[in-house]
C-alpha cells in the first residue's frame, strides 16, 4: 500500500473512531441540560462545571493548549497575555465557541464591553446552549443601559437553568426597575 493510501486509510479510520465520541458528547450535553432544568442551585453549578468541561474540548490538542494557556493567564491576572492566546485560538479555530466565550470574559475584566459582547454573540451563535455566555451578555446589556434586552437575557438563562441565582437576581432587579412585578 502506498504512503498516500495508508495516510487516507488512517485518516478515515480516525474519523470513524471519533464519530461515536462526538455523539456521546452531544447526548451527554442534552442529558445534562435536561437535568439542569430541575436542578437546585448547588446541583446546577455542578452540572454547569460538567458542561464547561465538555464545551472546553476543541478536538485539537493544540487548540486545547491555547485555551488552557489563555485561562491560566486570565486567572493570573495577565489579561494581555490571555487575550493573545485566546485571539490565536479564535483565529485558528473560529468554530470553537469556548474560545470566544473565554476571550469575552477577559475583555469584560478589561471593561471592554463592546468587544466582550461581540465575542459572546459569536459564542452563543456557535453554542446556543451555553447559558453562562447568555448570562454574560445580559450582564453587559444591563451595565450598558439596555435594560429590556438584559431582562430578556436573564430570562433566557432561567429558561435553561431556572435556579441560576445571578440570573434570578438580575431578572428581579430589572423587573422592579421597569415596573414589572412578575415575569
Amino acid at each position: 500500500m502506498s504512503y498516500r493510501k495508508l495516510a487516507i486509510a488512517a485518516f478515515a479510520a480516525a474519523s470513524l473512531l471519533m464519530l461515536p465520541s462526538l455523539g456521546v458528547a452531544e447526548e451527554s450535553v442534552a442529558s445534562l441540560l435536561e437535568e439542569l432544568k430541575g436542578a437546585d442551585a448547588v446541583e446546577g453549578q455542578k452540572i454547569g462545571r460538567e458542561l464547561d468541561l465538555i464545551w472546553s474540548r476543541s478536538g485539537s490538542p493544540t487548540m486545547d493548549l491555547l485555551l488552557r494557556r489563555g485561562r491560566d493567564a486570565m486567572e493570573a491576572g495577565e489579561l494581555e497575555v490571555a487575550v493573545g492566546h485566546l485571539s490565536a485560538l479564535t483565529d485558528h479555530a473560529p468554530d470553537f465557541a469556548e474560545g470566544w466565550h473565554l476571550r469575552a470574559k477577559v475583555f469584560f475584566r478589561e471593561e471592554e464591553f463592546g468587544l466582550a459582547l461581540a465575542d459572546l454573540q459569536q459564542a452563543v451563535a456557535l453554542n446556543p446552549y451555553n447559558f453562562q455566555a447568555v448570562y454574560g451578555m445580559a450582564l453587559i446589556l444591563e451595565q450598558t443601559g439596555r435594560i429590556p434586552a438584559a431582562l430578556r437575557g436573564y430570562q433566557a438563562v432561567l429558561n435553561v437553568f431556572p435556579e441560576h441565582e445571578e440570573a434570578k437576581a438580575g431578572r428581579d432587579r430589572l423587573a422592579r426597575q421597569v415596573g414589572e412585578s412578575d415575569i
